[in-house]
């Protein structure tokens, strides 16, 4: 175990506080994880970043844990709301498929994104669809403890009853009374006690395609539910970090906390953290705006707002040299800066693996290890990757220096030398999660042409033929030659 003190900024008491696990080395994390109904967008990418630094960053320090990321399959209406259409079933009707092709589909190009951009997969990723059973046993815990009631084989949360002994709106800064007040009545709702009631249960309507038997009847969980089966299923009743991004705080998140301790009398999670918003040109990324860019997007330069495509570590890099919770403003000039910042990180990692140390004393022994303890100070000060990157930069200034210096080492002794190769390597490449990235780069290029070819597939299956053939077309001036086979399966190969 390291002896470095790590600080996170607490969401919940909106305070930076000493990180002290329950059971010490052992660290439970969980994060809300995508709906797959559609493709993952770059937001996404950038909630999923910050917490695989999280996940990185305490296995460096010595922890032991366990990552538990969710897929929600079921129960995420169309409106985040408790009416309207399950997601994934509408996607489903849409594309005249059943439900659960959707899901494969979508969690397929989801891992396939998160390979790209090097994200590293979770210890346990449970979905909601698997975990049916257990949600009926909470939804029972909580009617038998006096906080949820049935209408019509519904089960919603009481709300104004929770908030009698405990505080609902802690989290999100929300009062109950103004809640009560500014929330907009929906169709089908008049069954509620409350207007701020949320859906524990939901009866399946006539034409359901997703349901499951329960005590009340056919029906789906609610959306919020899966999130508190799965994180004390596999972390226990009372956990470590519960992290997700900032649009998440209310309600869903707010709802966990009042479901957990509605079944079991006690909140569940210790830390709260929560990765902020993308913006392009200093608007909101959006469809509305037309500035909302999906990852592959970003990779081909297929978007009238780029001027090219960046590479998977560029974009994470970009990430990185903004705190996760801030706004981060992505423009063509913080693109092409991110380039070269990260050009500058990997050259340094590679070119101090080719130095050679030549004893001419140690006067530089306390900058440099002053230095490198910066760097690891700076992470622990809540994850500050831009900080911390700023910090490597100082370093980078030395191994620029001794490179060009006919590749000797001077001035600082073998053992700090032997520290900094170490640990300059293990902050870019296992925290980081940084890598020198070359045109020939197969692992990239494979998860990036299963999504492309899924795109094409899915323009094939909607008749969008130009759009299919564009696809074929840009991809042979590239030399990537498109073959379609007898089963409607598509393969590439390079021209040589």
């Amino acid at each position: 175990m390291s002896s470095h003190k790590l600080y996170i900024y607490n969401s919940y008491t909106r305070k930076k506080e000493l990180f002290e696990p329950i059971h010490a080395p052992f660290v439970g994390l969980y994060v809300c994880g995508p709906t797959v109904y559609n493709d993952v967008h770059l937001g996404n990418v950038r909630t999923f970043l910050t917490f695989d630094i999280v996940f990185r960053f305490l296995k460096y320090l010595g922890y032991q844990v366990r990552y538990v990321r969710n897929i929600t399959d079921v129960g995420h209406l169309v409106d985040d709301a408790d009416e309207g259409e399950d997601k994934v079933e509408k996607m489903a009707r849409l594309q005249k498929i059943e439900p659960m092709e959707v899901v494969q589909k979508y969690t397929i190009g989801f891992h396939n994104v998160m390979r790209l951009f090097k994200i590293l997969p979770p210890s346990i990723e449970p979905s909601a669809s698997g975990h049916i059973i257990e949600q009926i046993e909470m939804i029972e815990d909580i009617l038998k403890n006096g906080y949820a009631y049935e209408v019509n084989g519904n089960i919603y949360f009481d709300v104004v009853k929770f908030n009698e002994k405990y505080p609902y709106g802690e989290l999100s800064g929300r009062v109950l009374e103004e809640l009560l007040e500014t929330t907009r009545d929906l169709d089908g709702q008049d069954d509620k006690r409350n207007k701020a009631d949320f859906a524990l249960w939901k009866k399946a309507e006539k034409g359901h395609i997703m349901k499951w038997n329960s005590p009340w009847g056919e029906g789906i969980p609610g959306w919020h539910l899966e999130c508190s089966v799965m994180s004390t299923k596999y972390l226990g009743h009372e956990f470590d970090i519960h992290g997700g991004g900032m649009d998440l705080k209310f309600p869903h998140h707010e709802s966990e906390i009042a479901q957990n301790i509605g079944a079991c009398g006690h909140a569940p999670v210790r830390y709260w953290m929560h990765s902020n918003m993308l913006n392009f040109n200093g608007k909101k990324m959006s469809k509305s705006e037309g500035n909302s860019i999906l990852p592959m997007q970003m990779l081909s330069g297929n978007h009238p707002l780029l001027d090219k495509g960046y590479s998977p570590m560029t974009v994470r890099f970009l990430f990185l040299q903004s705190h996760y919770s801030s706004e981060l403003d992505i423009s063509i000039k913080s693109l092409h800066d991110a380039e070269i910042g990260l050009k500058k990180l990997v050259n340094a990692a590679k070119y101090l693996s080719e130095l050679t140390w030549i004893d001419k004393g140690s006067y530089l022994d306390d900058e440099v290890n002053k230095s490198i303890d910066q760097v690891i100070n700076d992470l622990c000060d809540d994850f500050n990757t831009a900080k911390a990157v700023a910090s490597l930069y100082a370093l980078t200034t030395h191994i620029n220096t001794w490179y060009n210096d006919k590749k000797i080492v001077a001035g600082i002794s073998k053992i700090t030398f032997e520290r900094l190769q170490k640990e300059f390597a293990i902050i870019i490449q296992d925290v980081f999660g940084l890598e020198e990235e070359t045109a020939n780069d197969n692992t990239a290029l494979e998860a990036a042409m299963n999504l492309i070819l899924d795109l094409r597939k899915q323009a094939r299956a909607d008749k969008n033929w130009a759009l299919s053939d564009k696809i074929r077309d840009e991809l042979k001036a590239a030399g990537i030659i498109i073959k379609d086979g007898k089963d409607g399966q598509a393969s590439y190969e390079l021209e040589n």
